[in-house]
């Protein structure tokens, strides 16, 4: 028999660390060739890490959330055969570095000796015993309507203890409420919460920032801290469009399968309109560098809520895609994002992103920008709203536009000129297919 250590390989694109993010073993397990033992992340991307060789785990390197240098051991096996672990000169088997042991705990002292007879003994100060709290509280609800009785400076008492006067019954005349009362209230405070259907729940636990959420966390502080956010919130009337798309999803063309059209690829074709009027809101900056990296190919971030979190799949040159392509290329990476198959490559490499709620999208919202980008559209919920007509109100299909913009590259008044362009297309969609 002998020992096989597996070191985190290199993960590829330079990356030096990973961060563990699950253990699919434990000390003991037997497994196959092939077998999945841990996954790492980096930048988002998922990596599994499987066993070359079969055999029993002895040995794992890291806990979940550490971060891992590519090349350092991570799991040490037993194996048929020699492995891959030379003896040194002894003979000794030559093991990856173990956790160190925690030090023996040191024997407790003796305890002292008895006093003898002959010796004084100190005789010990007497006791104060509590005052037995009377057991006079049933704590059984008072009967709806009936108002407790109880004097000023017991409802005082009882508003800043946050007790409800109505669940403590009075053992004064006439069910009167009285200090003892409360003071018995608030000792058998869980039972009378379980009778009463309510608990004070006092827990606390403690979870670990990992994964993806500690990549979301890090580029949410990055982005607040790095970027003076202007948000700019545009009301557009999507009735017309609302109209095309359902007559567009209605339509069938024989031999030619093409996907359901949701709002988003509309928005995305008149986000590459608009920026071809204006380039530099389609664009990275640098800002150690003090470089803006204004991009040509139109490549929209989508910002997806997973099981595991938020991720921005990413639609790649846009401009070069019409409205059914730019539909399946989302719900292609919709499903990549959602199952965790995405690749590093699908989500990375965005100039621009969308976000949106669904319906539950609410009126307005403060989108953080997806740093180094320096813009990012936001879609809120749409909802029919009445809307004046110059001789009556008429009801329209309202949605806001809640966008965010890099206040160090992008002026107020192109931030508003942007989202006017975008409006004016998806309230006249026909424009959309205009080149």
């Amino acid at each position: 028999m002998g020992e096989h250590i597996i070191k985190l390989p290199d993960v590829g694109e330079g990356v030096a660390e990973a961060e563990l993010v699950e253990w699919h073993v434990k000390v003991g397990d037997l497994v196959r060739e092939d077998s999945v033992l841990a996954a790492v992340m980096t930048d988002k991307a998922t990596v599994e890490i499987p066993s070359p060789v079969d055999g029993e785990i002895l040995w794992l390197g890291a806990e979940i959330g550490d971060t891992v240098a590519i090349g350092s051991p991570i799991v040490r096996l037993k194996v048929a055969g020699e492995g891959n672990v030379k003896s040194d000169a002894a003979g000794q088997t030559a093991k990856a570095e173990e956790p160190a042991k925690p030090a023996e705990a040191k024997p407790e002292a003796p305890p002292a000796a008895k006093p003898k007879v002959s010796e004084p003994v100190t005789k010990a100060a007497p006791v104060a015993v509590a005052p037995k709290i009377p057991e006079r509280v049933s704590g059984a609800p008072r009967p709806e309507g009936e108002k407790p009785l109880a004097s000023p400076a017991i409802r005082l008492r009882a508003k800043e203890a946050g007790i409800d006067l109505r669940q403590v019954s009075g053992t004064g005349p006439a069910g009167r409420i009285s200090h003892e009362d409360i003071e018995a209230f608030l000792a058998r405070g869980p039972q009378v919460a379980k009778a009463s259907g309510l608990a004070r729940n006092d827990s606390v636990e403690d979870i670990k920032v990992i994964g993806l959420r500690r990549k979301i966390a890090e580029k949410m502080s990055l982005a607040k801290s790095r970027i003076p956010h202007i948000t700019y919130v545009e009301e557009i009337d999507v009735t017309a469009l609302e109209e095309l798309r359902a007559a567009l999803n209605k339509e069938k063309r024989k031999g030619v399968e093409r996907p359901k059209l949701t709002l988003l690829p509309f928005l995305m074709r008149a986000m590459v309109k608009a920026i071809a009027d204006q380039p530099n809101i389609n664009a990275l900056f640098d800002d150690e560098a003090g470089i803006i990296h204004q991009h040509g190919g139109v490549h929209i971030g989508i910002a997806a809520q997973t099981p595991s979190g938020l991720v921005v799949p990413v639609v790649k040159h846009a401009e070069a895609r019409d409205l059914w392509d730019c539909a399946i290329e989302l719900n292609r990476l919709a499903d990549a994002a959602k199952s965790g198959t995405a690749s590093r490559d699908e989500l990375s490499g965005s100039t621009i992103t969308i976000t949106s709620l669904g319906a539950m999208g609410g009126v307005a919202t403060t989108p953080v920008i997806n740093h180094p980008e320096v813009a990012i559209v936001g879609v809120n919920k749409m909802m029919v709203r009445p809307v004046w007509d110059g001789t009556q109100f008429i009801p329209r299909k309202m949605m806001n536009l809640s966008s965010s913009f890099d206040h160090r590259v992008v002026d107020g008044w192109d931030a508003a000129v942007f989202i006017q362009r975008i409006k004016a297309l998806l309230e006249t969609p026909a424009l959309i297919f205009v080149d």
